[in-house]
C-alpha cells in the first residue's frame, strides 16, 4: 500500500489583517483572481492546504471597512456575536475565501473570487475592484487534515471549491493518488491543475439540475480504488450533504475519514448560516444531523 503522509491543519489565526489590491485577473467567465499584499501579511503562516480567511469589505461609500473589536481570546464564538451585535450600517459585510496561493517572501496571497449572478457584496466588490482598492483579512485556517494510513483521497466540490481544490492538489506528494469531482454550471470554468500526485479531474456540468445532483452521479458510476480513502468534500450545503452520505453509506467510507464543510447554501447569505449555528449552540441542538 502506498501511503500518503500525514497532514494535520494548525490552529486558527485569528489577527486582523490590511491588505491592498496589487492585480485583478479574469481566469475563466465566473472566476476572477485577486492578487492582494500588506505587512501584515509578514508573520501570516499558512494553515492547511485548503486554508480560508474572512474578508471583511467596505461598506458603500467606505474606502476601508470598519472593524469589529479587537480580539481578545481565541474564542470565535464570542468574536461572532460581536460581529452580529454590530449595529446596521455600520457592520461590515464579511465572506470566506480560500487562499489560493501565499507567497511568503513577496507577501503575497491570491484570492479567487465566484462572479455570481445575484451580485452580493463580495461578488460586487470583486467586479469593481482595482489595485489600491483595500480590505481587511481574518485568519487564516484549514480543514484538510489527511489521517495515516492513506492510501487514496477524493475530493468533491463545486465553483466555491475549486481554489481549494487546486492548492490541495498543486500540495500533494508524488505518492498521492486522488480522484477528483467538480460539479459547474458552465464547462467554460474549468481549469487546469498541476500536480506531482497521480490525479484524475472529472468537471461535471450542472445542466439546470439542482446543486449536488450531477457530480452525485458521477461520483456514483465511478469505480473507486481499494485501500484507505480519505474525502475531502465542500461547496453548496446540499451537495456536500448527499456526496458525504453516498460515500459512507453505500460506498462504507469511515466517517473520521471525511472532512466536510458546507461553504455556502442556496439562498442563504453566510450572515444567515452564522445565525443559525448560534442558535443551535445555544438551544443544545447539533449542528450536523448525520
Amino acid at each position: 500500500m502506498t501511503q500518503v503522509a500525514q497532514s494535520r491543519p494548525v490552529a486558527p489565526q485569528l489577527a486582523y489583517r490590511t491588505v491592498e489590491v496589487t492585480a485583478v485577473r479574469r481566469l475563466t467567465p465566473h472566476l476572477t483572481r485577486i492578487t492582494f499584499t500588506g505587512e501584515d501579511l509578514r508573520d501570516f503562516v499558512s494553515a492547511a492546504p485548503d486554508q480560508y480567511v474572512k474578508v471583511f469589505f467596505p461598506l458603500p461609500g467606505q474606502r476601508f471597512p470598519q472593524l469589529p473589536p479587537p480580539l481578545e481570546s481565541p474564542d470565535t464564538t464570542s468574536w461572532y456575536r460581536t460581529y452580529l451585535a454590530m449595529p446596521d450600517g455600520i457592520r461590515p459585510p464579511m465572506r470566506t475565501y480560500t487562499v489560493r496561493a501565499h507567497r511568503p517572501h513577496a507577501l503575497e496571497i491570491d484570492i479567487d473570487f465566484v462572479l455570481h449572478p445575484d451580485s452580493g457584496p463580495a461578488s460586487a466588490w470583486a467586479t469593481q475592484a482595482h489595485p489600491g482598492a483595500r480590505v481587511a483579512l481574518l485568519g487564516p485556517h484549514g480543514l484538510y487534515a489527511v489521517p495515516p494510513g492513506t492510501s487514496w483521497q477524493v475530493l468533491v466540490g463545486d465553483e466555491s471549491a475549486v481554489p481549494a481544490i487546486g492548492s490541495i492538489l498543486e500540495q500533494l506528494p508524488e505518492s498521492a493518488r486522488a480522484l477528483v469531482f467538480i460539479e459547474v454550471g458552465d464547462l467554460a470554468d474549468r481549469q487546469e491543475f498541476t500536480s506531482p500526485g497521480d490525479v484524475h479531474v472529472q468537471w461535471v456540468r450542472r445542466d439546470g439540475a439542482a446543486y449536488g445532483e450531477a457530480v452525485l452521479a458521477a461520483l456514483r458510476a465511478a469505480t473507486l480504488p481499494a485501500g484507505q480513502p480519505y474525502a475531502w468534500l465542500a461547496g453548496e450545503a446540499e451537495l456536500v450533504k448527499f456526496t458525504r452520505r453516498h460515500l459512507v453509506r453505500e460506498r462504507g467510507v469511515d466517517k473520521r475519514a471525511i472532512t466536510f464543510t458546507g461553504y455556502w447554501r442556496r439562498g442563504r447569505s453566510e450572515d444567515d448560516e452564522g445565525r443559525e449555528t448560534l442558535r443551535k449552540l445555544d438551544s443544545g441542538e447539533p449542528l450536523e444531523t448525520e
